[in-house]
């Protein structure tokens, strides 16, 4: 039920928490592989690790927030360099 929803939201940005390292992803859902999502990371808690696409394990994602046009927006969070 969570790959579904995940899949419904491709082209979205969402923030995604996980409990393990690097912990912080914000960036745009580019499609669902089995049970991973791949996001095309903006902002992590590393900036060495931005601006590249990433594979995360569906089941382990704490918690997440993906835009929908209604809600509240993700802000950017870069340091401007």
């Amino acid at each position: 039920m969570l790959i579904k929803y995940f899949e419904d939201e491709v082209g979205r940005k969402a923030i995604i928490l996980c409990s393990s390292f690097p912990f912080v992803f914000i960036g745009v859902i580019i499609e669902v592989i089995d049970d991973y999502v791949v996001v095309d990371v903006e902002t992590t808690s590393i900036s060495q690790l931005e601006d590249r696409d990433w594979y995360i394990h569906i089941h382990d994602i704490e918690v997440f927030y993906i835009e929908d046009g209604e809600g509240p927006r993700i802000p950017e969070l870069r340091d401007g360099d």
